[in-house]
């Protein structure tokens, strides 16, 4: 997590690596966390509360090779709906969430996260048999 806000230019870094860090063991310790890993090597993980995916997120040397697909297909194998924000300005993730069949069902103007930016709910429901 730390990584990815590191880089996102656009995400102001309102939290220390140490909260990052504190946060996901705190996942871990709850039992929310789905790990992929490549030759030996965390690759990504998940982070999911019943039907609410806290956190997915892949190692920018793991990305575009269907780590983040593989993590999600698990997750939607297992629960009959799923539902997660992202930040608007996050269009990746939005497009990543879009090809897995989500679809946004709210957006706000930021003034109820922590980092004040504009954010989307995205849900998934898996289709009757």
């Amino acid at each position: 997590m730390t990584d990815f806000a590191r880089n996102a230019g656009w995400l102001p870094r309102i939290h220390t690596a140490a909260e990052d860090i504190a946060h996901a063991d705190a996942m871990i310790a709850r039992g929310w966390v789905t790990v992929a890993e490549q030759d030996g090597r965390i690759a990504g993980f998940a982070a999911c509360e019943g039907a609410e995916l806290d956190a997915l997120y892949v190692a920018k040397c793991a990305r575009g090779q269907g780590v983040g697909s593989a993590l999600l297909d698990r997750l939607k194998a297992t629960r009959p709906a799923l539902t997660c924000w992202t930040f608007q300005a996050n269009t990746p993730a939005i497009a990543f969430y879009k090809r897995h069949g989500f679809s946004k069902t709210a957006q706000s103007d930021g003034s109820g996260n922590d980092e004040g930016l504009p954010d989307l709910t995205l849900h998934w429901q898996r289709e009757a048999a």
